[in-house]
């Protein structure tokens, strides 16, 4: 038989449902329906929590699974840059004796 354990609530949280359930409380309310909505609340407080942790820890197992491929991403841009670059030098060394020559024979 499988057992069925209760999910362990903090104080804290029952006391704020318990705030609640007496915040929203109707004349005549027997303690007993108070309590019951008191529960009510205190399982949708606990489910709200368990549902945020499990956001919570896919948003961190997505993030570690980016995070590798960010690292990774730069060195890669890295040495693409630096290839162009060593393009860009020689083309303007070029183009400057081409126009130094072609001023000095204009000038003559």
């Amino acid at each position: 038989m499988a057992k069925h354990h209760k999910p362990v609530v903090s104080q804290e949280t029952q006391d704020e449902a318990l705030a609640m359930a007496k915040k929203v409380q109707k004349p005549g309310q027997t303690k007993e329906q108070t309590r019951l909505i008191a529960l009510g609340i205190q399982k949708g407080i606990a489910e709200y929590k368990k549902l945020a942790k499990s956001k919570q820890r896919e948003a961190d197992k997505a993030k570690k699974k980016k995070a590798p491929a960010i690292d990774a991403e730069p060195e890669i841009s890295i040495s693409n840059n630096k290839s162009n670059n060593n393009f860009l030098p020689w083309t303007l060394l070029v183009l400057s004796w081409i126009g130094f020559i072609g001023y000095h024979f204009l000038n003559l």
